[in-house]
C-alpha cells in the first residue's frame, strides 16, 4: 500500500518562506514522476511544480523564480521550498506521485500566505 505523508504547511507573512515535505512508503518501484498540486476556494486546481526519474522539472509561471522542487531518492521524499510568497500562494497543496503509470496523492497540506 502506498502512502504519502504530507508536512511542512502553516501560515506566513508575504515575503515568507515554507517548505513542504511528501515522504512516500510502501512502493518497491522507483517513482517515476513526482508533483506538487494546489487547490484554492473559486479557482481551478494548479500544478505547481514536478519533476519526473530524468530530472526534468516543470514550474507553473506563477511560481517560476520563487518555488523549487526538489527530491530526496535515499528518504523517498520530494519538497517543494518557496520563497518570497504572496498571497496568491494561499491554497493547499498536495503532492501527487506516479508510479508504473499508478496515480497516488496526498491528503493535503493548508498553506496560508496574509498580506
Amino acid at each position: 500500500q502506498v502512502s504519502l505523508v504530507e508536512s511542512g504547511g502553516g501560515s506566513v507573512q508575504a515575503g515568507g518562506s515554507l517548505r513542504l515535505s511528501c515522504a512516500v512508503s510502501g512502493s518497491r518501484f522507483a517513482i517515476d514522476y513526482m508533483a506538487w498540486v494546489r487547490g484554492a476556494l473559486g479557482k481551478q486546481r494548479e500544478l505547481v511544480a514536478s519533476t519526473t526519474g530524468s530530472d526534468i522539472t516543470y514550474y507553473a509561471d506563477s511560481v517560476k523564480g520563487r518555488f523549487t522542487i526538489s527530491r530526496d531518492f535515499s528518504k523517498n521524499t520530494v519538497y517543494l521550498q518557496m520563497n518570497s510568497l504572496e498571497p496568491g500562494d494561499t491554497a493547499v497543496y498536495y503532492c501527487h506521485i506516479s508510479i508504473r503509470e499508478r496515480n497516488y496523492w496526498g491528503q493535503g497540506t493548508q498553506v496560508t500566505v496574509s498580506s
